[in-house]
């Protein structure tokens, strides 16, 4: 599976028996960013001389492959035709019954990632619409419910951080989780998994035209969604956005816990959750072209950002 383009050929079989009479893959290109699968795009070629594309979701020696595949093709099932703008579900392979890896194929959508700083005050209060717009959705059948991995003693202080304030924020997810409403969650919503068209310049501003990856999909509280993104748009862009993104999503209409505390605990929750793995996250942004996020300078903007929720609610 080194050359990201090649299709093994129990999937390529799979695939094409999921596909409309008189059509073939004429193409199969590695899509970047991922952190967990692999991912290619497929182009099919049509009866008619035309082409479409599909995406196609791989685990290669990955834990739990089926449960992620199982929800994430639950969760696409639910969105379809609901306006959030998801994946269509084409077929499922969770345990390999027919492919060499547990496998997804869903439809292409059409725009891409935008991870440079410019134009971020445009972006971000349309990724907090969409986000209000996803918690707004009441699916006939709920997702399990949220599971939180880190805890208060598998956090990793950065190096050089104020040891004083970083012990003050694992005492807080020391506390039981607050009680909270639920609600439908993305659970990884952030930059790298929505998708926008950008329009050239002098034009309409831009428009998020998906919203991907929704392996992770989970019942619980609206603050854990907006303290993911947060999290990732402080890392990516500088604490600042991290600390403006829950502004952003409350003045689009969505409702966070009422008190300062209990988004404390919700933000902080998820800011420590990223010092296990800073290295892990970085990798993908400098392959996308963030060159200068080594995971030193991650690290650091870590720090930031957790000492700044630590001044703002703490």
């Amino acid at each position: 599976m080194s050359d990201g383009s090649v299709v093994q050929p129990l999937t390529l079989a799979w695939v094409s028996r999921h596909l409309e009479v008189g059509e073939r893959i004429v193409k199969a290109e590695a899509l970047h960013g991922g952190i967990s699968a692999e991912m290619r795009r497929l182009t099919i070629g049509r009866r008619d001389g035309g082409t479409r594309d599909l995406v196609l979701r791989t685990f290669v020696n990955m834990e739990h492959a089926e449960d992620w595949l199982n929800r994430e093709a639950g969760a696409l099932t639910l969105l379809a035709g609901t306006g959030v703008p998801a994946p269509g579900l084409v077929a499922v392979d969770p345990t390999a019954a027919h492919c060499e890896y547990p496998s997804l194929l869903m439809t292409h959508l059409a725009g891409r990632t935008v991870l440079a700083d410019e134009g971020l005050e445009t972006r971000v209060p349309l990724l907090a619409r969409q986000l209000v717009a996803i918690h707004a959705f009441r699916p006939a059948e709920r997702p399990r419910e949220y599971v939180t991995r880190t805890t208060a003693d598998t956090v990793v202080t950065p190096k050089g951080a104020d040891a004083a304030v970083w012990a003050a924020a694992i005492d807080v997810i020391r506390k039981p989780a607050p009680r909270y409403e639920g609600r439908f969650l993305h659970r990884d919503f952030q930059p790298g998994n929505v998708l926008f068209d950008v329009p050239p310049p002098g034009s309409a501003g831009p428009r998020i035209t998906g919203v991907v990856d929704w392996a992770a999909t989970s019942w619980g509280p609206a603050d854990l969604d907006v303290a993911h993104c947060s999290t990732n748009l402080a890392l990516l862009h500088g604490p600042a956005w991290g600390l403006r993104f829950a502004e952003a999503y409350e003045e689009a209409g969505g409702v966070l816990a009422a008190a300062a505390s209990e988004r404390l605990y919700w933000r902080v929750r998820d800011g420590l959750a990223f010092s296990e793995e800073v290295q892990l996250v970085a990798q993908p942004w400098r392959e996308a072209g963030r060159t200068e996020l080594t995971t030193r300078a991650v690290e650091e903007r870590l720090d930031a950002y957790v000492t700044g929720l630590m001044d703002a609610l703490g």
